[in-house]
């Protein structure tokens, strides 16, 4: 899907709540990660991860796209923390 049109009412989708930290390091990674390198099994794969990015690019409540290098690196610090692994 192109980046900022809302999904077409005719596709099954489902909603997929997460924490406002996951999101951003999400969205951070995956804006620098090169999907062409991105180890998949099938190509399906890589544009479900474009879909993704499409949708946090998106996304009318956030504005991951202005998120500061600090902003950032609270959001991994969140995530990172309690990992246990």
């Amino acid at each position: 899907m192109e980046s900022g049109k809302p999904l077409p009412f005719d596709v099954p989708h489902v909603t997929v709540p997460l924490w406002e930290a996951d999101a951003l390091v999400l969205f951070d990674w995956l804006t620098e990660v090169d999907l062409n390198a991105v180890p998949i099994t099938h190509p399906a794969q890589k544009q479900a991860l474009a879909d993704l990015l499409a949708r946090l690019e998106s996304d009318t409540e956030k504005d991951f796209m202005s998120a500061t290098a600090e902003e950032i690196a609270a959001a991994q610090a969140e995530v990172a923390r309690n990992m246990g692994w």
